[in-house]
């Protein structure tokens, strides 16, 4: 029986209780945070923490001032700990904007919920084999202020996997109303030609990762550019970042393979 925490209580998950009134439930209005915990520390939590006050900022949200990084980090932290997974754990923390209509004053209001989950070493390495992907059709994703928030409003990514899911891919690739691509269901992209290594501005449209962040701090040389689906295709590697899985690298899409040396220097 797993251990959750909604705003700051330790409660059994069949126990658990959360207002049916919450901005997430009603509306998809809130934010919320995958994060690894790997021998009792979080990591790249600075730029987890950063990301969510930014975005609750954005989002009009009036996060209580007991919510200081130290205190989340250890409300995290204790979770983990009661599941006994402080070792290797995928951890989701879930802000929602608070109940009443839109126009309330407790919308504003947020609560959290953490959870936690046990994962295996091995997701965190390299796939030997490339994962197989395609394009999602008929969901294209706007380029607007919330578009690099990673918000409760999730359908576009969840319908696009259940595309995945049934055409067999590994994973879906989102186009925006430009017809560009952005990103996949859980990752951002970036693809290698010629030896350069690109990857969408977030003026695309694409989740501004804190995996993203990481890897275009530690290799500057990263070119941030649109990719077009015919771009996509003529490409020598395509590969996907996030939080929890680090890097994969793309095998294939439809009939194009795709190679991976760049992908294993980028892992190293």
């Amino acid at each position: 029986m797993s251990t959750i925490n909604i705003n700051g209580k330790s409660i059994k998950q069949p126990e658990s209780i959360l207002p049916v009134d919450n901005g997430a439930f009603r509306y998809g209005y809130g934010l919320f945070e995958t994060m690894l915990i790997k021998n009792g520390n979080i990591q790249l939590l600075d730029y987890h923490i950063e990301r969510l006050f930014s975005s609750a900022a954005q989002l009009l949200l009036q996060l209580p001032k007991l919510w200081s990084p130290d205190w989340l980090e250890q409300q995290i932290l204790d979770t983990a700990r009661k599941n006994k997974l402080e070792h290797l754990a995928r951890v989701r923390l879930q802000v929602f904007a608070g109940g009443g209509g839109l126009f309330g004053t407790d919308v504003a209001k947020p609560g959290f919920l953490i959870e936690c989950f046990p994962i295996q070493e091995e997701l965190l390495q390299l796939n030997e084999n490339g994962l197989i992907a395609g394009i999602a059709t008929g969901l294209n994703k706007s380029a607007d202020r919330l578009s690099n928030l990673k918000t409760c409003n999730a359908l576009i990514y969840a319908m696009a996997a259940r595309q995945a899911k049934t055409e067999k891919w590994n994973d879906a690739l989102i186009l925006n109303t430009q017809g560009n691509v952005i990103e996949s269901t859980i990752a951002n992209i970036y693809w290698v030609t010629g030896g350069k290594v690109y990857t969408p501005p977030l003026s695309e449209g694409c989740i501004a990762g804190v995996m993203r962040r990481h890897i275009i701090t530690l290799n500057p040389e990263i070119i941030e550019k649109t990719l077009s689906v015919t771009e996509l295709m003529q490409a020598d590697e395509v590969l996907l970042t996030n939080a929890i899985r680090g890097i994969k690298w793309i095998g294939s899409i439809g009939d194009k393979t795709y190679t991976n040396t760049t992908t294993k220097k980028l892992k190293r």
